[in-house]
């Protein structure tokens, strides 16, 4: 199976390359925005014709939440009419496409964990092209997995975990939101999930969701990297009226993983288990 990886040097593509070295049975092709502009239509469906893959994870996305709100045709450029694109290639050529989006497709008012079939209705620019993208693959008539996900950190990229170690060593004081609810979700093990539902034997189209175990706050989440690490810095709980950002965040973004586990029986570690293994990685890569 020829796999071809889109947004190859993000977060999630980082830790798929990684991953990829356990699936021999696969050819992959790592590609980025230089050899894949995700902004040109016309570039993406030349780059699938000369690669011809049999299987595509779109693990790119425009990410600038806050950006968007003023750059929507950028936005939606690559996270609606670029996934579109890859879409009707893959219903046209029988490829499989595992596609990632967004717990921002959602409100954020829920007060229990989100299914698949919840009731969508972003609150900001970035979730509203994140679900057009997913009507896009639904309306494709390719096989597919929508793989909705939150909270996504790494040992690569810029990520919460990394920004509040930095602020954590640099001052003696920071302030985190508290009113935000949901599951942090390493992108390694996204990653394993991605590569196991790609080569499933029991696949089958659908939208699933995929965070950590547990549920957190922003503010638990900064609590305990700063336990793990030992670090002395104090931490104060805010709400998000007190941390205004040009994008509304949903208020509870905790997802249901019961479907993935189920049609595909994908283990999913709890967030505490897979943050000690991101910073132990992450401290012994820094020496």
């Amino acid at each position: 199976m020829k796999v071809l990886v889109t947004g190859s040097t993000g977060q999630l593509g980082c830790e798929i390359r990684e991953r990829a070295v356990n699936y021999s049975d696969c050819e992959f092709v790592f590609a980025d925005r230089s050899t894949l502009p995700m902004d040109d239509l016309e570039s993406i469906i030349s780059y699938l014709n000369s690669i011809r893959p049999s299987a595509i994870i779109n693990a790119a996305a425009y990410t600038a939440v806050d950006r968007a709100e003023s750059e929507e045709r950028t936005a939606d450029l690559i996270n609606n009419q670029a996934v579109g694109v890859l879409a009707s290639w893959c219903a046209e050529n029988k490829a499989r496409l595992i596609h990632i989006s967004t717990d921002y497709v959602f409100p954020g008012t829920s007060e229990t964990p989100l299914t698949e079939d919840a009731i969508t209705s972003p609150i900001n620019i970035y979730g509203t092209t994140k679900l057009r993208g997913e009507e896009a693959v639904l309306q494709s008539g390719a096989e597919f997995a929508i793989i909705r996900t939150a909270w996504v950190y790494s040992t690569y990229g810029n990520n919460f975990v990394k920004t509040m170690i930095r602020l954590m060593n640099e001052r003696d004081e920071i302030n985190v939101i508290d009113d935000q609810i949901g599951s942090p979700t390493y992108a390694r093990d996204l990653a394993s999930a991605s590569l196991n539902l790609l080569s499933s034997d029991r696949f089958q189209s659908g939208v699933f969701h995929y965070s950590n175990e547990g549920r957190i706050s922003w503010y638990d989440f900064a609590v305990a990297i700063r336990r793990i690490l030992k670090l002395n810095c104090k931490i104060n709980p805010i709400p998000s009226s007190s941390y205004p950002t040009a994008a509304k965040r949903p208020h509870y973004s905790l997802l249901d993983k019961s479907k993935i586990k189920q049609v595909f029986g994908i283990a999913v570690p709890h967030w505490e288990q897979s943050l000690e293994e991101m910073l132990n990685k992450l401290m012994c890569t820094s020496r």
